[in-house]
């Protein structure tokens, strides 16, 4: 069939089920109860965050134990019981919990530091939304090892996983159950005091049996538009409402090739002000970004920009205000679609800020942000001084994102950015965009619908400077499910803070897919679907086609996976670009028609086990050659204080104009010394750009919002790729910060 006949099949088979979706679908039991309501206990004297549940002050709590089953069973009754208790003082939330497990010795709890996600643990989550909106909230994560993991709710089916906020945990075995203690200071946290109603759910996984069970859920999901409330939320303080951030950083550095060293001693200041319990202002001034993570290495066998995800927690604050036509998410989960074309016409990217072009740091002097709602308003604005580098001169750098609620549990917005963090040019980006939400159709299904329209102004770029797009989505974790959307980049759209991966395009995604869940004791889903992604150029003509034929993802109740996959690809080149090379030679893809078909097999087995893995083999056609790429990954969960893990990637490439191999290859370690004292380790390599890249960190955590790192950046090259590493780079920091709160 040819391409456009294709293209037009699959939209055709998308718009159809969109129209036969209640016809289409197997019968699901009725909803659960949305509206489900608890009343907080407020009193006098908190309890002791110890994680044992013997303080006076539970027995006044309503125990919540109407918990159910999301997966396997939908609505079932769960396999242990959870009592939940809920109270309140005048400066913090409290929450007990008590997770029942007949085989306490096999609870799984591979994290075992603060700040990072817990797909393979038995774990509690605990889901706030204290503006009762059902569009926004804060998710809080715990397991055995009282590891904490928050998140912030960027819209109600995607959250950041890198915002964090002060808040306390204690967990315990206590028999035959396993007990944990939380407090969540309201500092910590926007609330309107006159809402005294708060949208409120609780989670819970045991991992070893792939149940998840939830207090509330719908269509076996749950978030802050499918959640309970709780009640009786009144006479709350936020004290003065001010945090006052000091941090000193002591900065070593050292190139080898030219030699050089600088020392560098960096106090900066970050304050956080609540001018109303719901609006935030924060200031930072002399900014420094020396304790944040490395990012994760990539190889690119393509000719378009990757996408690295922001992780400098300035920035990571509030920043679901700071989100625009959930760009980023309209082809969420599409395999034919790749993060950078997904994320592909954002307006704001943080990442453009304190950050050269080569992702070398650059000063921020001060700026300053306000963000929260104030009753249907939703408001983030952004204000940076940037220092100069190279032949950039100091600027001024504005963002402003404004959305009101509107309808049941929609929004309308807009956006405006002003100021060039790369270049000594003018640019600014006007945008709006509007965002649909019904979660009220029958059988508990839901319907997401997104469309936004912006467009840029740069000095020398007149015209073509729009982008637009728009998304359908509904999302099903049982039976039918699909999306589908359009995006059209201009070709002189230009957003100087935001990101682009390509433009002059026309952009068109759609996925079609059906999971049926087995009820059994061995097998738990079965997911089969396909994948489509179509980009032409506006001015005529193909430039990327891709079809992902999802054959079968198979998954066990003990979290053990197998899937297949057929993928077909067409590629339009129109300028040559290279994919790999050396001193010796250059191997690149020549202009022209490729189309080139590739399969693959993967394996993977439960993370909650003491040694887990997963395994991937892809091979097939490459442009005018061949490629064979084997994936890899081994964890060791050695105990609560000892996590190791190993991640190997490789592709064999084979074409006419050249043959090479590329290896990309990360080990971590993670040390648990106690609870308040971590040392991390990654070491990564990557043969293409033959460089070795080590960093330590020592962690101390003596306290939510007290940290001390000591933390080793040093790079290896082999610049010659003839085998023999050289120093190239170091970085020594040290650093601590602490957090006076009034």
């Amino acid at each position: 069939m040819v391409a456009a006949g294709r293209c037009a099949l699959w939209l055709a088979v998308v718009t159809a089920l969109y129209t036969t979706h209640s016809l289409a679908q197997e019968t699901a039991p009725a909803s659960v109860n949305t509206q489900k309501q608890f009343r907080a206990i407020r009193v006098d004297v908190p309890p002791v965050i110890d994680g044992v549940l013997d303080d006076a002050v539970w027995s006044q709590a309503e125990v919540i134990t109407d918990f159910h089953q999301t997966r396997p069973g939908n609505g079932t009754p769960t396999s242990e019981r959870t009592e939940v208790y809920v109270v309140y003082t005048d400066d913090a939330l409290y929450i007990g919990a008590r997770m029942f497990d007949s085989e306490p010795e096999l609870i799984a709890a591979p994290v075992i530091r603060h700040g990072l996600g817990m797909p393979s643990d038995d774990r509690l989550v605990v889901i706030l939304d204290p503006f009762n909106s059902r569009r926004a909230g804060y998710r809080f994560e715990t397991n055995l090892n009282a590891a904490r993991h928050d998140a912030l709710y960027t819209s109600v089916s995607s959250f950041s996983l890198d915002w964090n906020t002060i808040w306390d945990v204690a967990a315990n075995v206590d028999g035959k159950s396993w007990v944990a203690e939380i407090e969540i200071p309201f500092k910590s946290i926007p609330f309107d005091p006159a809402i005294e109603t708060w949208g409120f759910n609780f989670g819970r996984a045991i991992r070893r049996r792939g149940e998840e069970m939830a207090w509330v859920s719908q269509n076996r999901t749950y978030n802050p538009s499918i959640s309970g409330q709780m009640t009786g939320m009144t006479g709350l303080s936020k004290g003065v409402g001010l945090d006052l951030v000091p941090s000193m950083a002591v900065n070593r550095q050292r190139r080898y090739d030219p030699v050089s060293k600088k020392t560098d001693y960096v106090p900066s200041l970050d304050a956080f002000y609540r001018i109303t319990p719901s609006l935030n202002a924060a200031l930072t001034i002399n900014t420094d970004f020396s304790a944040t993570e490395v990012d994760s290495r990539q190889v690119n066998l393509t000719r378009f920009n990757l996408f690295f995800p922001e992780k400098r927690d300035f920035f990571l604050n509030d920043s679901d205000l700071f989100q625009f036509g959930n760009i980023g998410g309209m082809a969420g989960g599409n395999n034919a679609t790749s993060q950078g074309a997904r994320e592909n016409a954002r307006p704001f990217f943080s990442r453009k800020l304190g950050l050269s072009q080569t992702g070398a740091p650059v000063d921020i002097n001060y700026g300053g942000r306000i963000s929260g709602r104030v009753g249907r308003w939703n408001i983030g604005t952004l204000a940076i001084r940037q220092d100069e580098f190279g032949p950039v001169d100091s600027s001024d750098l504005f963002i402003t994102r404004v959305s009101a609620n509107v309808l049941n549990d929609s929004s309308l917005g807009f956006i405006y950015t002003n100021g060039d963090p790369g270049s000594n040019r003018d640019n600014s980006v006007a945008g709006v965009d509007f965002k649909y939400l019904n979660n009220q159709l029958s059988n508990g299904r839901q319907f997401e619908a997104d469309a936004w329209y912006q467009v840029s102004d740069t000095p020398g770029m007149s015209g073509d400077d729009a982008s637009y797009g728009f998304g359908l989505r509904l999302p099903n974790n049982t039976g039918w499910r699909s999306r589908m959307a359009y995006k059209e980049v201009q070709r002189n759209f230009n957003p100087a803070m935001g990101y682009v991966n390509r433009s002059n395009v026309r952009d068109l995604t759609g996925d079609l897919g059906y999971t049926h869940f087995f009820g059994g004791d061995v097998l738990q889903s079965i997911f089969s679907g396909v994948d489509a992604q179509r980009i032409e150029v506006i001015d005529g003509g193909l430039q990327s086609e891709v079809f992902v034929y999802r054959l079968a993802e198979l998954q066990t109740n003990t979290r053990d996976s197998v899937s297949a996959s057929y993928t077909t690809n067409r590629e339009v080149v129109l300028q040559p670009f290279t994919l790999y090379s050396s001193p010796a030679r250059q191997v690149s893809i020549l202009p022209g028609d490729y189309q080139f078909n590739e399969y693959q097999f993967s394996v993977g087995t439960g993370g909650q086990r003491e040694f887990s893995g997963s395994f991937s083999y892809q091979g097939g056609d490459f442009y005018n050659g061949t490629r064979t790429n084997l994936n890899g990954s081994v964890s060791w969960n050695q105990s609560r204080y000892f996590v190791a893990s190993i991640n190997y990637d490789w592709n064999d490439i084979s074409l006419p104009q050249g043959d090479f191999i590329t290896r990309l290859t990360s080990v971590s370690t993670q040390v648990a010394f106690s609870s308040t004292l971590y040392w991390i380790n990654l070491v990564q390599y990557d043969n293409l750009s033959e460089e070795v890249g080590i960093n330590t960190r020592l962690q101390w955590i003596p306290k939510a919002g007290q940290e001390g790192f000591v933390v080793l950046n040093y790079n290896m090259q082999d610049k010659d790729k003839n085998n023999r590493f050289e120093s190239a780079f170091s970085d020594l920091s040290v650093k601590f910060k602490y957090t006076f709160r009034f």
